[in-house]
C-alpha cells in the first residue's frame, strides 16, 4: 500500500484501494499510475530483496563464514561486467527480439549470463586437486571480482559516452521497472528458493563440519555446489534486473540469526520476508527523498543503510571481546 502511495504523482490513498482492489471507475492517469508504474516495481522490490537475503543465508551457511553475501563469488562483478558490455557496444534483441519479446532489454540478459559464467570461473579456480575448499572458494571469488571489476573500468574508460549509463545501472534501482521484470525474475526467484529450500536440513548438517556432515550420510561436495549455484542463480538474476544492490544479503541473515537464532530453515523464512520488506521500504525512501521527482539509486540507500549497522555488528562483537 505505501509503495503505491509514495512517488511524486500524488494518488489519494482511496483510489489506491480501489484500484488495487479491481475497481477502474477511477481518474485513468490514477489507474496508470498505480498499476503500471508502482504496483508491479512494488513486487518487483519484494522479490528481490527476498531473493538477496535467502541468498545470503546460503552462502554465509555453506561458506561458514558471516561476512558471506551473494556477491562473494564474483556474481555481482559478473552481471555489472555484462550490464556494461550490453549499454557500452548498444547490444540490442535485433528485429526478431522485438518481434516475439517486445520491450525486453538485452541488458538483464547479459547480466545474468556474466553473472553465470563469474560463477562458472570461480568454481573452476577453486578446484585443485585435493578439491575445491571453502577457503580457495572465496580467494577464487576475489580473484574473479577484481578481474572484472578492472575490466569494467578499463570498458568505461574507453567508451566515455557510456560512462554515465553504466555507472547509474550499477548502482542499481527500480526506476522505470515494471511487469516484464517481475515475469523475468520470477522463474528464478522460484528456482533458487526451491534449491535452498530443500537442503536446508543439509545446511544445518554442513554448520558442523564436513567430517560430520559425511557420518551423516550428506555429500558436501554435491550440496554445496548446488547452494551456491541456486543462490547465485537468484541473487545475479536480481542484478540482472535492477543493478547491484548491497547490504541486504549481507545484513538481513545477521538481523535474523541475532534477533531469533533460528535453525537454517527459520533463517531462509524470516530474511526472505524481512529482506523484501527492507527493499520496498528502502525504495519508498529513494523515490521520496529527493525534491521535484529526482530519485536516489536504491543501491545509495540500502549502502547508507549498511554502514551504521556494521559499525553496531562492530563494536558489539568488540565488547564481546570477540
Amino acid at each position: 500500500m505505501a509503495g503505491c502511495l509514495a512517488g511524486p504523482y500524488p494518488v489519494p490513498w482511496r483510489a489506491v484501494l480501489g484500484i488495487l482492489a479491481g475497481g477502474r471507475e477511477y481518474d485513468p492517469a490514477f489507474v496508470t499510475v498505480v498499476v503500471q508504474m508502482r504496483f508491479f516495481r512494488v513486487i518487483l522490490a519484494w522479490l528481490v530483496g527476498a531473493g538477496l537475503a535467502m541468498s545470503g543465508v546460503a552462502f554465509q551457511g555453506v561458506l561458514k563464514n558471516p561476512l558471506a553475501e551473494p556477491f562473494t563469488l564474483g556474481v555481482s562483478g559478473g552481471a555489472a561486467f555484462g550490464a556494461a558490455m550490453a549499454l557500452g557496444l548498444g547490444w540490442n534483441l535485433g528485429w526478431a527480439g522485438a518481434a516475439f519479446f517486445p520491450g525486453l532489454s538485452v541488458v538483464p540478459l547479459c547480466a545474468l549470463a556474466g553473472s553465470l559464467l563469474a560463477l562458472a570461473a570461480a568454481l573452476a579456480l577453486s578446484r585443485g586437486a585435493a578439491g575445491a575448499s571453502r577457503e580457495t572458494l572465496v580467494l577464487a571469488g576475489i580473484v574473479v571480482s577484481a578481474f572484472l571489476s578492472a575490466c569494467i573500468s578499463l570498458f568505461k574508460a574507453l567508451n566515455e559516452e557510456s560512462t554515465a549509463s553504466i555507472v547509474f545501472w550499477i548502482m542499481g534501482g527500480f526506476q522505470g521497472r515494471g511487469a516484464t521484470d517481475v515475469w523475468l525474475y520470477l522463474p528464478y526467484f522460484g528456482l533458487g528458493t526451491l534449491v535452498v529450500w530443500r537442503y536446508s536440513r543439509e545446511l544445518d548438517v554442513l554448520a558442523l563440519g564436513e567430517a560430520q556432515a559425511v557420518q551423516l550420510g550428506v555429500d558436501a561436495a554435491r550440496v554445496r555446489v548446488r547452494l551456491l549455484a541456486a543462490a547465485s542463480i537468484m541473487a545475479g538474476a536480481a542484478v540482472s534486473v535492477c543493478g547491484v544492490i548491497g547490504f541486504v544479503g549481507l545484513a538481513v541473515p545477521h538481523l535474523v540469526r541475532l534477533a531469533f537464532g533460528a535453525s537454517s530453515r527459520g533463517l531462509l523464512a524470516l530474511s526472505g520476508m524481512l529482506g523484501g520488506t527492507l527493499l520496498v521500504w528502502s525504495d519508498i525512501v529513494a523515490r521520496t527523498i529527493l525534491p521535484g521527482g529526482a530519485e536516489l539509486p536504491v543501491g545509495v540507500v540500502t549502502a547508507l543503510l549498511g554502514g551504521p549497522f556494521f559499525l553496531f555488528l562492530l563494536k558489539r562483537r568488540t565488547g564481546n571481546g570477540s
